[in-house]
């Protein structure tokens, strides 16, 4: 278990992009992840009401957000904007806002996707959308397997 709670936690995760924010759902009893959708990154920021009915419909206890690191282990371009969306996420909803390193997530989502596709599992085109939610459940599932920066909030 990732935190020392007894009772069943919901968590949204966030595969933070300057595109598109993919979003996924889990809870600490099942240990598991599911995509759920993503959400716009406009040039302005986030696409705030979207992620507010989405807070509204799950009612999380806690947040992940990916953190973007280089192959080294450095922060990745992508790492100061995404802790601006951690702190954000953190002051709008007074949630805990947990890190996890996101390395390879989308890579490893993108396979997975077409694996799918190619064995028949899946039969829509994959799209980027699709990534990324399946990214965010990568990311929550790493957070669930207790792979996090320390940072609960």
């Amino acid at each position: 278990m990732p935190a020392s709670h007894d009772r069943a936690r919901l968590i949204l995760a966030f595969d933070f992009g300057l595109r598109r924010i993919g979003v996924a759902s889990g809870d600490t009893i099942s240990a598991s992840a599911a995509p759920l959708t993503a959400v716009r990154h406009y040039d302005h920021g986030p696409d705030w009401p979207a992620i507010d009915q989405l807070l509204r419909d799950y009612s999380p206890q806690q947040l992940v957000v990916g953190s973007p690191y280089n192959v080294d282990g450095s922060p990745g371009k992508m790492s100061a904007p995404a802790d601006r969306f951690a702190a954000e996420l953190a002051a709008r909803y007074r949630l805990p806002v947990a890190r996890v390193d996101e390395r390879w997530s989308s890579a490893e989502a993108g396979a997975t996707l077409r694996q799918q596709r190619q064995s028949g599992q899946r039969r829509r085109r994959v799209q980027r959308e699709d990534i990324d939610s399946l990214a965010a459940a990568i990311i929550l599932e790493r957070w669930l397997a207790g792979e996090h920066e320390g940072n609960e909030g």
